[in-house]
């Protein structure tokens, strides 16, 4: 099959009607929502630190160890960071050789021989807690998933988090097998 050439004569950028409207911005960007995400793309472009995805979410190269995570935490952007290094010591005080790797662009937790139990990742306007047997806790994590078994918490900049409701997950989770990832 033959293509035939383009017969709409194109007109040079510079001969462009200045009095256009200029093109309708995203909800997301009349909301500001991506404009700390481009900044920090731009500062990880001409940098060694890494690409922030979609929500703001660091992509980080699989890994074992706390390196990988410790640099998943660094990236976090904002509050975000914050809160995830109290997440990431509550973790460790609650079993300080809790496994820990990154997976998914995501860090993962999880107690001896047994895989892993819980994980967390940024979205734009939260921090996402994955209880991997969610359902098995008590009481359960407030959201609901697709896959039967898991549980989340989402915790906003304006939330406080319920540090020995935190804890208490955490030692019911120690004592449920694993997810082997």
């Amino acid at each position: 099959m033959r293509r035939t050439p383009c017969t709409v004569p194109l007109r040079p950028r510079s001969t462009l009607d200045a009095t256009a409207p200029a093109p309708a911005r995203s909800r997301r960007e009349e909301e500001g929502r991506d404009t700390a995400t481009r900044a920090e793309n731009t500062r990880a472009e001409n940098s060694d630190q890494p690409r922030l995805l979609s929500g703001g979410n660091p992509q980080i190269p699989k890994g074992d160890g706390p390196e990988p995570v410790a640099a998943y935490i660094a990236a976090m952007p904002g509050w975000k960071r914050e809160l995830g290094e109290r997440l990431d010591a509550l973790i460790v005080a609650a079993d300080p050789d809790v496994r820990r790797a990154v997976r998914w662009n995501q860090p993962f937790y999880g107690y001896g021989e047994s895989g892993f139990h819980l994980a967390f990742r940024c979205y734009t306007t939260y921090v996402q807690v994955q209880f991997l047997r969610g359902a098995s806790l008590e009481p359960e994590p407030p959201k609901a998933s697709k896959h039967p078994e898991v549980r989340y918490l989402d915790i906003r900049e304006d939330e406080e988090l319920d540090e020995a409701l935190f804890s208490a997950w955490l030692a019911q989770s120690a004592k449920l097998p694993g997810d082997h990832l």
